[in-house]
């Protein structure tokens, strides 16, 4: 279930995965700029709700002397959507969407004000977000609030990131 981590029992015998190692996976992953180091985390995708979102937290950096790292979730799609197989397995689906936000960023004006990275993932869009905060040492997460019928229906982003969050989360209406 999206949001919901289901711990492994600590009698069960692990097979031996250079991935699971945490120090492999920081060593696969981009170093993080420390000049963003305690910066502020804020989930884009160009929306009016991510709109408010990051206006608000360019403001935060701003007042706090930080950096402002934006996040841009890609799209993933399990393969059984197309194969009907099982078990899912997941694949990244051209998003050339990122390209085009970074574009539209890097000419606005109102980011001149604070310095400022964005970033692209692909995955579950709570457990990037929480991800990108945990390497970055994000002192809050900044979401817009979801409005709608499937916000509704299968639960908003800020409110599955509001309760799995290591950090403080702020929605923005």
């Amino acid at each position: 279930m999206a949001g919901h981590e289901i711990p492994e029992p600590a009698d069960r015998k692990q097979v031996a995965d250079p991935m699971s190692d945490p120090q492999t996976v920081e060593e696969t992953r981009h170093s993080c700029d420390p000049a963003f180091r305690h910066g502020v985390v804020v989930g884009f995708d160009g929306s009016t709700s991510s709109e408010r979102a990051l206006a608000y937290a360019i403001g935060m950096a701003r007042r706090s002397g930080s950096g402002l790292i934006i996040v841009h979730v890609a799209n993933r799609l399990p393969t059984t959507v197309w194969a009907g197989c099982e078990p899912p397995v997941f694949v990244d689906v051209p998003d050339h969407r990122t390209e085009v936000l970074g574009l539209e960023l890097a000419c606005a004006d109102y980011l001149s004000e604070v310095p400022w990275v964005l970033v692209e993932r692909g995955g579950d869009i709570c457990h990037e977000l929480e991800e990108v905060g945990r390497e970055y040492s994000a002192d809050a997460i900044v979401v817009g609030s979801t409005h709608g019928v499937v916000g509704r229906i299968f639960g908003s982003v800020a409110g599955r990131l509001a309760r799995r969050a290591q950090r403080p989360v702020v929605v923005i209406p």
